[in-house]
């Protein structure tokens, strides 16, 4: 009998990068940015038939516990993971692969992906992460799925692949950090690839893993049969699974992935995944353009008008509308924080 597969979604934060829209008590993976539904019920959609809807676990903060069950049809409270509060995707990971164990098993497999990304062809996607898995489980290694770049995009760290491992794998030679656009350009040309943050791997390997090089949770993984409020409360140094685990251990591989993946991080973002008009605007709400092309605009509430422009970002939400351009939408989070407490925290 093979051993069970789990999909682990994270889906904590606030995604303040498409603020007004997106708020602490509504961040975006509850909202319907692509589709008609939240983000985060098309991102299970996706793996249901990967995993069936019971080895679905969301792994969120306390405090969007109900909102998340009310925001994606069948999920029940068992499948939720909750972290008390932020400590890293180290220790998140840590948290989630010992709850895999305690339900599938010592060789109970996981797949982790976040709630937040528009991925084009879901067939292609699903059958990329069960080959990930099962190389990682016949391997004992940590996988990744490193996306082919469509574009030098110095929004994302790159991964460079090293020496062929098998069925299509290799070995990752380094992970580099965001590049400026030149370098992007020449590691896209070197044949790197995005770093997804898609990962697999069997459970207790990556607990192994954590035990051998990340002795920032070694506190706290003494203490994980303890409960959530003893494992978290344990962490004193965050950090990362790439910088704590995934760049320390040499048993990380690297498959390339091709289905349509984007990160949908900013309202520019969205330009890419929405469907445009033959102007290129993407819009969602009631929008009327008259000789304007590449914006994009979100409506809720009231209705925008565009005339003769290029290039922006409008958003209007209860009476709160911004404007941006598409270049400087990816800084949002700089205009939030220094908003007025009122306007930062939108109910």
């Amino acid at each position: 009998m093979s051993a069970p597969l789990y999909a682990v979604v994270l889906a904590g934060g606030v995604g303040s990068r498409f603020w007004p829209l997106s708020t602490p008590s509504r961040p975006k993976q509850l909202l319907p940015l692509i589709t008609d539904a939240p983000m985060l019920a098309d991102s299970v959609a996706r793996l249901v038939p990967l995993v069936g809807a019971e080895r679905v676990l969301i792994l969120t903060s306390e405090s969007l516990g109900p909102a998340i069950l009310a925001a994606v049809p069948g999920l029940t409270a068992d499948q939720l993971l909750l972290e008390p509060r932020a400590a890293g995707t180290a220790a998140a990971l840590a948290w989630a692969a010992s709850a895999v164990i305690a339900r599938g098993g010592p060789d109970a497999q996981m797949v982790c992906v976040h709630s937040d990304w528009a991925i084009g062809d879901a067939a292609t996607f699903r059958q990329t992460l069960a080959q990930a898995a099962a190389l990682a489980a016949g391997r004992k290694s940590l996988a990744t799925v490193g996306i082919v770049p469509s574009r030098p995009d110095p929004g994302f760290g790159y991964i460079q692949p090293g020496a062929d491992v098998e069925g299509g794998a290799r070995a990752v030679a380094r992970f580099v950090e965001k590049p400026d656009r030149v370098r992007a350009a020449e590691m896209v040309a070197q044949g790197f690839l995005w770093n997804s943050g898609i990962f697999a791997w069997r459970a207790q390997d990556l607990l192994d893993e954590i035990a051998a090089h990340t002795p920032e949770l070694a506190a706290a993984m003494a203490k994980r049969h303890e409960g959530a409020a003893a494992f978290f409360g344990a962490i004193t140094d965050t950090v990362s699974i790439d910088v704590g685990v995934l760049e320390r251990s040499a048993r990380v591989i690297v498959l390339a992935g091709d289905f349509g993946w984007d990160d949908v991080g900013t309202w520019s973002a969205l330009a890419r995944v929405r469907q445009h008009d033959a102007a290129g605007n993407a819009t969602h709400g009631r929008v009327i353009t008259r000789e304007a092309s590449g914006n994009g605009v979100h409506a809720e509430g009231s209705a925008v008008v565009l005339d003769g422009v290029q290039g922006l970002v409008v958003v209007v939400r209860d009476g709160v509308t911004l404007v941006t351009t598409v270049e400087r939408a990816s800084d949002l989070k700089k205009v939030v924080d220094t908003l007025p407490k009122d306007l930062k925290e939108l109910p």
